[in-house]
């Protein structure tokens, strides 16, 4: 039996939580360190930054998970369809 001389590389494949379930998390996590949720997520969309987001309770990595398209997706699709049953 030969044994190969290259390096091999593991990788975790994490498993990610529902959006919607991260983006909650990431608020109440804001909101316990006494920030405006709406604010610092509107910062991080728009800036990309991840110190517009608290480290508490392990935030910043969980919505660091997420391309930052993705979350506004999530966003945008979650309030058109509050407003589709509005209407």
């Amino acid at each position: 039996m030969s044994i190969s001389e290259e390096t091999m590389m593991f990788k975790r494949k994490r498993d990610k939580a529902p959006v919607a379930q991260t983006i909650r998390e990431v608020c109440d996590a804001l909101k316990a360190r006494g920030y405006d949720p709406k604010d610092q997520l509107a910062g991080y969309l728009l800036s990309g930054d991840p110190t517009y987001i608290t480290s508490f309770n392990d935030a910043r990595n969980k919505i660091r998970q997420y391309e930052r398209y993705e979350l506004v997706e999530a966003l945008l699709e979650h309030y058109l369809s509050t407003i589709r049953t509005e209407s």
